[in-house]
C-alpha cells in the first residue's frame, strides 16, 4: 500500500475503524533529503497500524512496513524543501500536525552506541547534519569531528524548536577530555548555539544531552523516544547576520554579511532582494551566497540605515524618516543611541526594536522623548525581551527615541534594529483547535478570534473552504467592531465519512485583502512555576484545519 501525499490530491477512504484516533508525538528522523528513500519511525500511538498519513507539500510518498510505527518515505529529487506538517489518521479522528523537513543537505543518522566519551560517532567531513534522538535517561550523544588550527567549528541542535521534551546542551571537549565550550540555550529559544576557534590541529568531540522540558524534579539527564533532534555541524562559512539587519520590502538592500570562517573581502556589500514581499510580511527567510545557514530577516517600507555616532545626546541624534529603520550596536559602557523625528499632532507610530528576536543577547529598553527631553512613552518587553511602542503624538513638532541596555551590558554584540513607520491597521485572525469532528446529521460550531490591531476596523466576511460533499458552512459577517465570529458546519444526514484539510477564510469587505485563520502551536504558560508551552518552533502557526466526518455506526442486529 503506498500513499500519495499530494495536497488536496487524496482520497480518504471511508470505512469503520476500531479505537481511538491516532497521536503522533514525534517523527524519527525529523528530516528527509531530496531524491532519497529513508526509513522513519512514528513516536505515538497508532491503534490499528497501520493509520492513514497526510503531509502538506508535494514530491513526497509513504509506504507502511509490518513494523508498527515504521514507514518508508521516499522524496523526490525535485520536491520543494522546507518543513512539512504530519498527520496521522483513522476513522475516529486525526493527530496533531508534527514536523518532517524535507532539506537538499545530506543527512546523516545517529549510531548508537555513541554515549562512550572514548568512542563517539566520527563525522567524517563538514558541514554534517546529524539526526539523533536520546533514547533514554542519563543518554549523551558524542560525535568526533577533526578541526584545524585556526578553524571555527560552528554548531547548533533543534530539539525544543522541534517540540522535543527536552532542553538540549551542547558541549565541546578536547581529545583528553576538558571542556573547551559548551551552550546551554541560544538567544530567544532554549535549544543551544556555539560557535569555537580551535588552537591546534585535532579531534575534537560534540555532546549532546538535556534536562526534561517541562522541567521536574529529577535532576538529570533526560531521554525517550520522544526526545528527538538535528544536529548540524559546520566548519566551513556561516552567516551570523547581514549588516544592515533587515531588508526594504519590494526594493534591493546592500548589506555585507558577518559570520564564521569568512574567506576574500569580507566587507564586501551584495544585494539582499527584497523585491516580491508581501505587505503583510515582517520576516522573511534568506541565506547568503556562499554561507550555510538561512537566517530570518526583518522587513521594512523604508530605507535600512546604519547608526552614525555619536547619536548619545538630543544635539548628536541621528535624524530619520517615517518610515525607516536604524541597525545599531551599544558598543561602549553607558552607551544610549539617540533617533530624531518628527510627527503630526495625533499621528500613530509604531516604534519597535529588535534584538533578542535576531539572536543577540541585548536586552533593550526603548523611550521617547520630547525635545525639551522629558520622557512620553517607554517600554522594556512587549515581544520576549523586544521593546515596542505603539504611540501617538499629542502635538506637532520634534521628537527622541532613545535606546539603551537595561542590564547595562555592552560590546559589539549588542546589537539591535529600530524602526519608525505608521500605525497600520492589522487583523489576526486565530482559532483554538486545529481538528473537529462532526456527525451525520450534526452541526459543530467554530469560534473565530478577530484581533484587530492599530484602529482595524473594517466590516470582515468569514467562509470556510475545502468542505466535503455533505458538509456545508454558510458565509458570517462580522461588523467592524466584532471581536470574533463563529461559523457553523453542518453535516447532513447522509454525509459520507470523511477525513482532511479545510481552511477558514477571513476577507475584508472593501478591499478584498484576505487571510487564513490560523491554529497556533506556540504556547507559553507556568505550572506552579515552571515554564510551560514553546515560545518558538520551526513552523508556528498552521492553517490546514482538520475535519472528521464520522461513519454512521452500523445497524443494530437484535431482533425486535
Amino acid at each position: 500500500m503506498r500513499w500519495s501525499l499530494l495536497v488536496g490530491a487524496w482520497v480518504a477512504v471511508a470505512f469503520r475503524g476500531t479505537g481511538a484516533a491516532p497521536t503522533l508525538d514525534h517523527v524519527f528522523p525529523a528530516a528527509v533529503q531530496k531524491g532519497t528513500t529513508n526509513t522513519v519511525t512514528l513516536v505515538g500511538k497508532f491503534e490499528p497500524w497501520p493509520p492513514r498519513l497526510w503531509l502538506d507539500g508535494s514530491g513526497v510518498t509513504m509506504e507502511p512496513t509490518t513494523n508498527s510505527g515504521v514507514i518508508t518515505v521516499v522524496v523526490a529529487s525535485d520536491a520543494p524543501e522546507g518543513t512539512r506538517f504530519l498527520r496521522a489518521f483513522n476513522d475516529e479522528g486525526a493527530s496533531a500536525p508534527r514536523f518532517l523537513a524535507v532539506t537538499s543537505e545530506p543527512q546523516t543518522a545517529e549510531v548508537e552506541p555513541n554515549h562512550d566519551e572514548n568512542a563517539p560517532q566520527r563525522i567524517e567531513s563538514l558541514p554534517a547534519t546529524v539526526n539523533g534522538r536520546l533514547e533514554k535517561n542519563g543518554d549523551v550523544d558524542a560525535f568526533a569531528v577533526t578541526l584545524r588550527a585556526g578553524q571555527t567549528l560552528v554548531a547548533w541542535a533543534e530539539a525544543y524548536t522541534l517540540m522535543s521534551p527536552i532542553d538540549p546542551v551542547l558541549r565541546l571537549v578536547d581529545s583528553k577530555g576538558v571542556q573547551r565550550a559548551w551552550n546551554h540555550d541560544e538567544v530567544g529559544s532554549l535549544d543551544p548555539f556555539l560557535a569555537w576557534t580551535a588552537p591546534s590541529d585535532g579531534t575534537y568531540r560534540v555532546q549532546v544531552f538535556g534536562f526534561a522540558y517541562p522541567a521536574d524534579s529529577d535532576i538529570r539527564f533526560t531521554g525517550n523516544a520522544r526526545c528527538v533532534y538535528r544536529l548540524h555541524l559546520h566548519g566551513g562559512p556561516v552567516a551570523a547576520y547581514p549588516w544592515p539587519l533587515g531588508v526594504r520590502r519590494g526594493a534591493v538592500t546592500p548589506v555585507v554579511w558577518r559570520g564564521w570562517n569568512r574567506t576574500g573581502d569580507t566587507n564586501a556589500a551584495v544585494d539582499l532582494d527584497g523585491m516580491g514581499i508581501g505587505a503583510d510580511e515582517w520576516t522573511v527567510d534568506r541565506k547568503a551566497p556562499g554561507l550555510a545557514r538561512a537566517l530570518r530577516i526583518p522587513v521594512g517600507d523604508g530605507p535600512e540605515a546604519i547608526e552614525r555616532e555619536p547619536n548619545s545626546s538630543r544635539e548628536t541624534a541621528q535624524a530619520v524618516e517615517v518610515p525607516s529603520a536604524v541597525s545599531a550596536v551599544l558598543d561602549e559602557g553607558g552607551d544610549e543611541d539617540r533617533y530624531g523625528f518628527r510627527a503630526a499632532k495625533g499621528q500613530a507610530l509604531t516604534l519597535e526594536v529588535q534584538a533578542a528576536s535576531l539572536g543577540f543577547p541585548l536586552d533593550a529598553w526603548l523611550r521617547v522623548e520630547d525635545a525639551a527631553g522629558k520622557e512620553l512613552a517607554r517600554n522594556d518587553d512587549a515581544q520576549g525581551a523586544d521593546p515596542r511602542l505603539d504611540w501617538t503624538a499629542p502635538d506637532e513638532g520634534a521628537y527622541v527615541a532613545v535606546v539603551g541596555s537595561l542590564v547595562k551590558r555592552y560590546g559589539m554584540d549588542q546589537r539591535y534594529r529600530i524602526s519608525f513607520r505608521p500605525a497600520q491597521p492589522r487583523l489576526v485572525a486565530t482559532v483554538g483547535e486545529n481538528a473537529f469532528s462532526l456527525k451525520p446529521g450534526q452541526t459543530n460550531t467554530i469560534s473565530v478570534t478577530l484581533a484587530r490591531q492599530s484602529g482595524h476596523a473594517v466590516p470582515l466576511t468569514v467562509t470556510v473552504d475545502g468542505l466535503p460533499d455533505g458538509v456545508s458552512a454558510a458565509p458570517v459577517e462580522a461588523s467592524d467592531k466584532a471581536g470574533d465570529a463563529t461559523v457553523s458546519l453542518v453535516a447532513s444526514t447522509n454525509a459520507p465519512a470523511f477525513q482532511g484539510p479545510f481552511q477558514i477564510r477571513v476577507a475584508e469587505k472593501d478591499s478584498g485583502r484576505e487571510q487564513r485563520a490560523r491554529f497556533s502551536l506556540v504556547s507559553v504558560g507556568e505550572n506552579n512555576g515552571v515554564p510551560q508551552g514553546y515560545r518558538r518552533l520551526v513552523r508556528e502557526t498552521v492553517s490546514d484545519l482538520w475535519l472528521t466526518v464520522l461513519p454512521p455506526p452500523p445497524p443494530s442486529t437484535n431482533a425486535p
